[in-house]
């Protein structure tokens, strides 16, 4: 092996859960460069409605820890909103009972308490004050960081892993792994959001309908996003008009005032859903070590610290 390399690391996937494992990486010492397909700004996680909570993302209890240590890290970060776009908002969680939450983060989320029904008419729902992540200005940030830290990006497609030619290759590429790790397990849950110019709604809200539709509202910086929808192997990233009117319809039925709304964008992404996130290190016969980290489902926001550190763990030199 050469030498002057055997400290590199490439990291292939340049969405949240690429970039914040490249920066953990980087930060701890090691020679990083990130592989994308698509500039971060265009990649699955730049669609993302980006609040923090674990949701489509299996195991749960791993989950939750990793989102647990993200929040430490969010928290931080929200003390410089205006740089890193991570912001602590006020919000509603629809169908969610108090005990639930408080048994696995108790003590952790600032002003959680049980809704009132003036908040809340639906029912059982939370009150808490969470990070909500602007990822227009998040992921670029998150790019910033990792060059500072000596790290690179790079835009390249990569369709055999063996095309890296680092001792560790972290394998971030969501939904890509179906091929580039062989694994059809993970596949898309297609998300469909709408973004309006925002008639004044300044806290979250998150709600699901008697028939099992998601209803969202979050404000980000100069807009509302509105969403949304979770539609198992699908894989169209054209937005559907009449998903998109639904979407306005359930978010009006909540606050009247988005009904009018001028729409700014309709946005799509595909969640990489797995049976269970894969973690794990796995050494190839030349000696080189892989360490695949994908299948984050609709909590890759959350989790991406938590797991980002998980991750350079295993990528440590045995």
């Amino acid at each position: 092996m050469d030498t002057e390399r055997s400290g590199d690391v490439i990291v292939v996937g340049g969405g949240v859960v690429g970039l914040a494992t490249a920066v953990v990486l980087a930060e701890r010492g090691r020679r990083v460069r990130v592989w994308t397909r698509d500039p971060v700004e265009r990649t699955t996680s730049a669609v993302a409605g980006a609040l923090w909570w674990p949701y489509h993302i299996e195991p749960v209890a791993s989950a939750r820890t990793w989102a647990l240590r993200s929040l430490e890290v969010y928290e931080e970060l929200a003390e410089r909103p205006e740089t890193t776009g991570v912001r602590l908002v006020e919000g509603v969680m629809g169908e969610t009972d108090l005990d639930d939450v408080e048994g696995w983060a108790a003590g952790r989320l600032a002003g959680l308490r049980r809704a009132t029904a003036a908040e809340y008419a639906g029912g059982n729902a939370v009150r808490a004050r969470l990070p909500l992540i602007d990822m227009a200005a998040h992921l670029p940030w998150l790019r910033e960081r990792l060059r500072r830290a000596g790290g690179t990006v790079e835009e390249r497609t990569v369709r055999d892993l063996a095309e890296a030619d680092a001792p560790v290759v972290v394998n971030c590429t969501g939904l890509g792994a179906r091929d580039l790790a062989a694994d059809p397990s993970v596949r898309p849950v297609r998300g469909q959001l709408v973004v309006v110019e925002n008639p004044g709604v300044r806290t979250w809200l998150v709600s699901t309908t008697p028939e099992g539709e998601t209803a969202y509202l979050f404000p980000q910086p100069g807009r509302l996003l509105l969403g949304g929808t979770a539609e198992d192997d699908v894989w169209s990233l054209e937005p559907d008009p009449a998903v998109a009117a639904a979407i306005v319809r359930r978010c009006a039925a909540l606050r009247p005032e988005v009904a009018g709304a001028r729409v700014l964008e309709h946005r799509v992404g595909l969640r990489p859903v797995r049976p269970a996130v894969r973690l794990e290190r796995e050494v190839l016969p030349d000696g080189r070590v892989v360490v695949h980290h994908y299948g984050h489902g609709g909590a890759g926001v959350t989790v991406a610290w938590g797991c980002a550190e998980e991750a350079a763990g295993l990528a440590a030199p045995s």
